[in-house]
């Protein structure tokens, strides 16, 4: 019953690949963004973080729209690509990614930007008068704190990639071989008459790749703690 067809192999390969890019290309402007609202003061910080979320509060089948009038050919963005590069973004993989890291972003910053608010500011500030810059300090102290909230972002974010439908069948279509990842896939089976069976075996599938994201995200998360938490002690 577990062994899969070429079409679901097909399927799973290309949902691996566009979360897998979502959230390498998000994280580290999630890492900014997070740090910038967790502990930055200036103008235009509430704007941010409104548009930040935007991706939670708004239906996706907006967020897909929007998306689909900026990087369309006609659009300022897809425009510029295609014109420079030849790069046609929507209705393309690409557009599959795109979809997928903007709709995990949020839940990727917000569980960087809280690890960051936890961390006990005095010890960046112990590291500031032993002559650490800023930027070094963010590297080996604050950045090594928020790990186990880099790392749970990293994971909502890539469960939510992969099961991102809304925006990514506005923006990048469901195109076999192309775009259709496992929801798609599974909305496709649900529309076939007699396919029960194989859209309950694609449903399957969604669930083990998101619990065992998530199960490797609690381990990882742990073991990082722990380590943190030894570090911190014998500093």
């Amino acid at each position: 019953m577990f062994a899969l067809t070429p079409a679901e192999i097909e399927v799973l390969r290309l949902s691996l690949k566009v979360a897998t890019v979502a959230v390498a290309v998000s994280l580290p402007i999630g890492v900014v963004v997070a740090f910038a609202l967790a502990r930055g003061r200036f103008a235009g910080r509430l704007v941010l973080d409104v548009l930040v979320h935007f991706p939670i509060i708004a239906p996706p089948v907006v967020v897909g729209y929007l998306l689909l009038i900026i990087f369309s050919r006609q659009g300022p963005l897809g425009g510029w690509l295609f014109d420079q590069f030849g790069i046609s973004v929507a209705f393309s993989w690409y557009a599959a990614a795109i979809a997928a890291g903007v709709m995990g972003f949020p839940l990727l910053v917000r569980s960087i930007r809280l690890s960051i608010e936890l961390i006990d500011q005095r010890l960046e500030t112990a590291a500031q008068t032993l002559g650490a810059s800023p930027l070094r300090i963010f590297f080996t102290v604050t950045l090594p704190l928020a790990m186990p909230g880099v790392i749970a972002g990293l994971t909502l974010a890539f469960a939510r990639a992969l099961g991102e439908f809304g925006a990514t069948i506005v923006f990048a279509a469901n195109i076999p071989g192309q775009t259709r990842t496992l929801p798609l896939a599974l909305y496709t089976q649900l529309q076939i008459p007699g396919q029960d069976f194989a859209a309950v075996r694609l449903m399957l599938l969604s669930l083990v790749l998101a619990v065992g994201a998530l199960v490797i995200s609690e381990l990882v998360s742990r073991q990082l703690g722990r380590r943190v938490a030894g570090a911190v002690y014998r500093r």
